[in-house]
């Protein structure tokens, strides 16, 4: 058994992972997005605003039954010796108990700060129970395709979940349901989808909770569920943060201008989730040169794809806006153009925190999310009391600011790290950004041309990505050509 699923990695295998990955990621992205935006122009701003609170409490509350077990997990089975089995089953049991724990605090939690509010409250019960207990089951899923490093079906459940989100959202409002009605059908897509992951494990290895606990699960658990409760908490902290500060309108047209970075931030997180596995089994072996040069890679690729995706936000914010929610929500066009940047400082913690936790310094990287999400706390109360949204907006860069510093200077290797990819990469942003937007202000769609050549400029510059990319470009054409002799030689 152990053969057949913890086999040698392939040369590509982080390549291959990535591609099964970027078009799944994208097309459920996009799935989610129109859902969203379906609903946003559904409902008026007051309701979207309640039910973007309530999203945001379900979404805590369904990463909390998960705590960081999942990067354990990783950790537990990148070991030598490990058998497959014993970690699935001891994942699926600390799982259950977290499921159980997070009902039980997430219902005083809810009936204690929207008690003030009926009708928030219902819709954040009516959405929280299936959409948590469908977050539960999805993760079973996720956990052990990448363990196994078989990333399509991570891809498979993703896509199933938001075509049945897009599904239910069609049925809803053509049925003229309540808001209330739409928000448990919302929950209720991520629950089937999470039946369906059940079954797919199911079929592959067999669940048994008699196989004994794994001891090694208990290690540096208390760190990793506060990180991965920070984790969480980061995106969604504006919409929970700002319910007290602002008024639900506010916080709706706060809602729509994060939620479109938000989606695209799911690409960037496709590519550390497919180089996490590959760096925690370097470290476990004891090869820190090899970890060192992934991690680098990592950082590379992640900035870059974060780059990509803030230019089209950051330059035309307000025609995407009009684009996507209509004209009624234009007012929320400047906080999407500084919220843009959010995309390329996440990708950057990203990739230095998972450098933290696969060399087993999931501490400080809990201690500088907790930093960094205090002070955010902070910068929403007291920036959206004086500037309304825009204020909000500028905390969550202030956010993302505190973690980059405070994850690279807790890095083993922080100084290779810097000088081969963060300070050339982040100067890069910075400069470019500043530069082009200086100039050519006035005329976004030229900004936006320029910005893409300098990115290109940049891969080619950058001998490692280059050399990679081609690599990867030839074996796929290789692949693809024999594949086609083959079915050729097939129908012969």
């Amino acid at each position: 058994m152990k053969d057949r699923f913890m086999r040698t990695f392939l040369p590509n295998t982080i390549g291959k992972n990535i591609v099964h990955l970027l078009y799944s990621t994208a097309l459920s992205s996009v799935l989610n997005a129109m859902a969203l935006i379906y609903l946003a122009s559904y409902m008026q701003s007051h309701y979207y605003g309640m039910f973007s609170v309530s999203l945001a409490v379900a979404m805590i509350m369904g990463y909390l039954t998960d705590a960081g077990l999942t990067e354990i997990a990783l950790r537990e089975g990148a070991r030598k010796g490990a058998q497959l089995e014993a970690v699935v089953s001891s994942y699926i049991k600390i799982r259950i108990l977290l499921l159980l724990i997070t009902f039980i605090g997430g219902y005083f939690f809810i009936h204690q700060f929207h008690a003030h509010n009926q009708e928030l409250l219902m819709t954040t019960v009516y959405l929280a129970i299936p959409l948590v207990a469908g977050l539960a089951m999805q993760g079973v899923g996720n956990m052990f395709f990448q363990l196994i490093e078989k990333m399509q079906y991570i891809g498979f459940i993703k896509m199933t979940s938001s075509s049945l989100l897009v599904g239910s959202l069609v049925i809803g409002t053509t049925l003229h349901l309540t808001p209330l009605t739409i928000c448990f059908l919302y929950g209720m897509s991520y629950f089937a989808a999470g039946i369906i992951a059940i079954v797919m494990v199911s079929k592959r290895i067999p669940i048994q909770f008699s196989r004994p606990f794994q001891i090694g699960f208990l290690k540096n658990f208390g760190a990793f569920s506060l990180s991965g409760l920070l984790f969480i908490l980061s995106p969604h902290l504006g919409p929970l943060v700002l319910e007290k500060t602002l008024t639900l309108k506010e916080v709706g047209l706060f809602a729509v201008a994060y939620r479109i970075p938000q989606a695209l931030m799911q690409i960037p997180f496709v590519v550390a989730g497919a180089f996490r596995p590959v760096l925690f089994r370097h470290h476990q072996h004891n090869q820190p040169e090899e970890h060192t040069f992934h991690h680098i890679r990592l950082v590379k690729v992640m900035a870059l794809f974060g780059i990509v995706m803030t230019i089209p936000l950051y330059y035309f914010s307000e025609e995407i806006i009009g684009l996507l929610f209509s004209d009624h929500w234009l007012s929320a066009s400047n906080a999407l153009k500084i919220l843009s940047l959010l995309l390329t400082l996440q990708a950057f913690n990203i990739a230095l925190a998972d450098g933290l936790t696969t060399t087993g310094r999931q501490t400080f990287r809990t201690i500088i999310q907790l930093l960094s999400v205090s002070l955010g706390v902070l910068a929403y109360v007291v920036w959206s009391r004086s500037d309304g949204i825009m204020g909000a907006a500028y905390a969550g860069i202030v956010i993302e600011m505190v973690a980059l510093i405070g994850f690279w200077v807790f890095l083993p290797n922080r100084r290779e790290i810097a000088n081969r990819s963060l300070i050339p990469y982040f100067c890069f942003f910075i400069g470019s950004f500043g530069v082009i937007t200086h100039f050519l202000e006035s005329s976004p769609y030229v900004a936006a041309i320029v910005q893409i050549t300098c990115c290109s400029l940049l891969l080619a510059v950058d001998s490692d990505l280059r050399t990679k990319l081609i690599s990867f470009i030839q074996t796929f054409r290789t692949k693809t050509i024999n594949h086609k002799k083959g079915v050729e030689d097939a129908v012969q």
